[in-house]
């Protein structure tokens, strides 16, 4: 129901309200919903207690994504002062603080740039904390806003365990406010999170442990995955001690402590610095979602139908705060799928079934689709996988093992491919790419019949035997 197409009795009941559309949270999914509302003529505001860009742009996927750079030109060095590619050495130095500092610059630069879209888009932007008086009222300082419809995009936050000593512990946001690198980190927690940063800490030189209470890092991804990427960063020199935890944490002085490590490795280790990576939870707690009519289920999250809308028929949610894929491009679709249905009449769905995702760790891994689990729990015994090991062209000069893996899960007689995964030199760019494809139903023989650039890793996904 775009504004230009309201009869005047909608249009006159819209202007009972302060707002067509008051958004909470201003991170991948609030602006993205808030943009295309307003693109559509309806009259917005966006409120955010923190900086613009939630998590993504701020303490998560861009600042992330520098570091892993950052590392990269570390590891590319070392690879060309190896045997095969004879550099000269010379002396470098990585200076941490002030690449800290051309970060949180670059991340200024978003935000001025959101910033402008706002303001050219016509959304107010309120820059404080909003708690519900009742299902179409919003009070934020001394001031109560009534709004028709109301999105709440409020994210998560890293969580930590109940561990004697935790509160020595940092988690992934203050990682991006390091004031220097530490010497020797260890980390709790085998998700993407933790594993990102043990690969790219080590590559600055970091003695890093990784403790998991998992047999392997990466739960969720296909075996064949996360025993690849463990492996390629054990054979950096990065310590993983598996099916074990953490039982406490003890100051030893100023710059150390040390961690009693529980379960298969009975261990004390020392260390100067504590990265918890144990998971995430909605933000939804402070918000009186109660006074609202807004019921909250499993860990917090905001219970919400296939449409986005919560138990209150005027008030949605979508992102983190639901109990739904964290990833900031699933967020940033469920926010214009919410505006496409509420405000465009286009009713709209996400599929969240073919939704690619990446580990930037080195070896670096993608999947999408189905793993080989999944696929013969869902299918049984007419499920194949196909799969190889080998070792790129890059590696060929180096001392460097440098192992890929890629795998093909398909189904039955017809062999349409249900998952790709990959482990190896660019593998979000590939699985990125065969996502179209997989979604679109592609066989194992669609692939057999395509001809592929030579020399190159992706065309491995299409001669597999």
């Amino acid at each position: 129901m775009s504004r230009d197409r309201l009869t005047v009795e909608e249009e006159q009941n819209l202007m009972k309200f302060d707002y067509d559309l008051f958004v909470i949270g201003a991170g991948s999914a609030g602006l993205a919903a808030a943009k295309k509302a307003a693109e559509l003529g309806f009259r917005v505001a966006i409120c955010e207690q923190e900086a613009l860009g939630g998590t993504c742009v701020n303490r998560g996927c861009i600042p992330k994504k520098m570091i892993v750079y950052a590392a990269d030109f570390v590891l590319q060095n070392q690879m060309a002062h190896s045997y095969g590619y004879p550099w000269s050495d010379c002396q470098q130095h990585f200076d941490w603080t002030l690449f800290i500092k051309s970060v949180h610059h670059q991340v200024k630069c978003i935000h001025d740039s959101y910033l402008e879209q706002l303001q050219k888009s016509g959304i107010e932007l309120i820059q404080n904390h909003a708690t519900f008086v009742d299902a179409h009222t919003i009070e934020i300082h001394d001031r109560q806003i009534t709004s028709d419809k109301i999105l709440i995009a409020t994210g998560a936050h890293p969580v930590k365990p109940d561990i004697p000593g935790i509160e020595y512990s940092i988690s992934s946001r203050e990682m991006f406010q390091l004031p220097y690198l530490p010497k020797r980190l260890a980390i709790l927690g085998g998700g993407y999170i933790g594993v990102e940063f043990a690969s790219m800490m080590h590559a600055f030189g970091c003695e890093v442990t990784l403790i998991d209470s998992d047999e392997m890092i990466l739960s969720g991804f296909d075996d064949d995955i996360r025993f690849g990427v463990q492996d390629g960063l054990k054979k950096r020199g990065i310590r993983f001690f598996n099916n074990s935890t953490v039982a406490e944490i003890k100051l030893v002085d100023s710059d150390g402590f040390v961690l009693k490590i529980a379960g298969k490795t009975e261990e004390i280790l020392a260390t100067d610095t504590i990265l918890v990576a144990t998971g995430r939870a909605p933000n939804t707690d402070n918000l009186d979602l109660e006074k609202a009519g807004v019921e909250l289920g499993e860990k917090g999250a905001i219970k919400v139908d296939e449409y986005s809308r919560t138990t209150q028929e005027n008030i949605f949610a979508v992102g983190d705060c639901t109990n739904r894929l964290q990833l900031t491009p699933v967020a940033r679709s469920e926010g214009t799928a919410f505006a496409n249905t509420v405000f465009g009449n286009k009713p709209q769905k996400l599929n969240y079934g073919y939704v690619p995702s990446a580990v930037f760790t080195r070896p670096e891994a993608a999947s999408v689709g189905m793993t080989e689990t999944q696929g013969r729990e869902k299918f049984g015994e007419s499920v194949k996988c196909y799969c190889t090991h080998f070792q790129p062209l890059l590696y060929k000069l180096t001392e460097q093992d440098g192992q890929a893996i890629i795998k093909l899960v398909v189904e039955g007689d017809s062999e349409r491919v249900l998952g790709a995964h990959m482990v190896g030199e660019h593998a979000a760019e590939i699985i990125q790419s065969l996502a179209v494809a997989i979604r679109k139903g592609i066989t194992k023989q669609d692939l057999d019949d395509t001809i592929g650039i030579h020399p190159t890793t992706a065309e491995e996904f299409l001669t597999l035997n």
